[in-house]
């Protein structure tokens, strides 16, 4: 059994398969239950991203978003207070890129532009519980890099009985790599990646060809005309039902419009952005090149790995925001004098100008696996603390399209919010309470694993 917070206290649900096993954990299920009315927390030190930090302030939350915040805050008489004297509040870190929490990172067709991450979500994965201990609130899901076109992802909470409840925003982006993925090498990955584009203009065509030949049976005359002039007056009778599964999303990468013969025909959908992965800096050219040549370099975010950092001349032209990968140090071995040299990679986007998130790593016993750590980790290799700060808050939430609901405390936002024990950027504090949308979503006094995991061996004291 499991307690799921609904707005009049506590029930219990019965839950099956391998949410009987995440139990262990005083998480809060989603389950569609609205968050509480109201909600303050009292006496905390606010680090809201955005302004100065406020000491012993409070922050007022009604029906999941913030309604006030500051040293002067009144308290309704209904709203359930938590007093967090000595307690720091931070938004909930924003991980803009991750495979993980799915039931497989990619299929093994190099091209599957038609997948939706949505329908891989496993929410019984112990990885989302695990991402609430370390104040982690959002994560956007992400096919893996191992593919030329890899689906669209979903941003997510950590918290839900199905990927649904989880939602926070439809996916905006598509998986595209410009390195090779297993078994291919430059040439056949990026041949592999123009021949899908340039198949969209051929199914089109014939597409446009196909709707005026049923135009006409439905008028009952027969083709009067030629094969290009039939494509041309069939260009305005496409419809969104008419493209199938495996055209429509990049039809919508590249803005969702028809073209037929180089002529443009209706808009039939909402534009898609693309997360383009690059693991090496000889990868940014040709990824840069082939959005503006597709149209999409202005909905364009680039996955950046190895050395890309080298390439940094052409990213500051691209101006595109970037997502860098957890691997923040770059080592490099002179091959003539064995020299080995070492870049902090963040340190070059920051002296850049150029917007970046930061990812976790992805081994559980390494502290890399915290958004925080990472950030620190910036700050003590000379990045200004406050865009460390925005590096796993606001500025992911500004590269996934949802800062104006999360990524800082803003009144109108919602409360996604972590409660820690000091400094958020000092290894020696602690996620002691989770908010998401205004829901109790974890506390460590709660938490039974982590307690295990603690305490000391029998018949030792603590």
């Amino acid at each position: 059994m499991r307690l799921i917070e609904t707005r009049k206290g506590f029930r219990s649900a019965r839950l099956l398969g391998g949410w009987i096993a995440s139990a262990a954990i005083a998480t809060v299920v989603w389950a569609d239950a609205p968050p509480p009315e109201k909600v303050a927390l009292t006496n905390v030190k606010i680090v809201p991203v955005v302004g100065e930090s406020i000491e012993k302030g409070t922050i007022l939350i009604e029906r999941g978003k913030i309604a006030a915040l500051g040293k002067d805050v009144e308290i309704p008489y209904d709203a359930r207070v938590f007093d967090l004297a000595g307690k720091v509040a931070f938004p909930g870190t924003i991980d803009a890129n991750s495979y993980r929490g799915t039931d497989s990172p990619n299929e093994s067709r190099p091209v599957t532009p038609q997948l939706d991450t949505s329908d891989s979500i496993d929410p019984s994965q112990l990885y989302y519980e695990d991402m609430l201990r370390i104040g982690t609130t959002t994560l956007n899901i992400m096919p893996g890099d191992n593919t030329v076109i890899g689906g669209i992802g979903r941003v997510i909470r950590p918290i839900g009985l199905t990927p649904a409840e989880m939602t926070i925003a439809e996916g905006a982006f598509l998986k595209v790599c410009v390195s090779p993925k297993m078994g291919f090498d430059r040439m056949l990955q990026l041949a592999t990646l123009r021949e899908t584009f340039a198949e969209l203009d051929e199914y089109l065509n014939r597409l446009a060809e196909r709707r005026y030949d049923e135009k006409l049976k439905e008028d009952e005359k027969v083709m009067d005309v030629g094969v290009a002039e039939a494509k041309k007056r069939g260009r305005d009778l496409i419809r969104a039902e008419d493209v199938d599964d495996e055209h429509r999303n990049i039809l919508r990468v590249r803005g969702g419009q028809v073209k037929v013969l180089g002529e443009a025909g209706p808009t039939l959908f909402k534009p898609l952005g693309a997360f383009i992965s690059c693991g090496a800096a000889m990868d940014v050219a040709p990824a840069v090149t082939f959005a503006k040549d597709h149209g999409f370099i202005d909905r364009t975010v680039l996955v950046l790995d190895g050395d890309c950092f080298k390439a940094i001349k052409e990213l500051k032209a691209a101006a595109r925001p970037v997502v860098l990968t957890s691997n923040l140090v770059h080592r490099e071995t002179d091959p003539l004098t064995g020299k080995v040299t070492q870049t902090f990679v963040p340190k070059k986007f920051a002296d850049a100008g150029l917007l970046f998130a930061l990812t976790p790593g992805v081994d559980a016993s390494l502290p890399e696996r915290m958004l925080t750590y990472q950030a620190a980790r910036c700050v003590r290799e000379g990045v200004a603390r406050d865009e460390a700060i925005r590096s796993v808050t606001l500025s992911p939430a500004k590269i996934l399209g949802v800062a104006d609901r999360l990524g800082s405390l803003e009144v109108g936002k919602e409360a996604y919010i972590g409660i820690y024990s000091g400094d958020p950027l000092d290894f020696a504090s602690q996620v002691e309470k989770v908010f998401v949308a205004g829901v109790l979503a974890y506390e460590r006094e709660k938490d039974v694993r982590m307690q295990r995991l603690t305490e000391p061996p029998a018949g030792e004291k603590k």
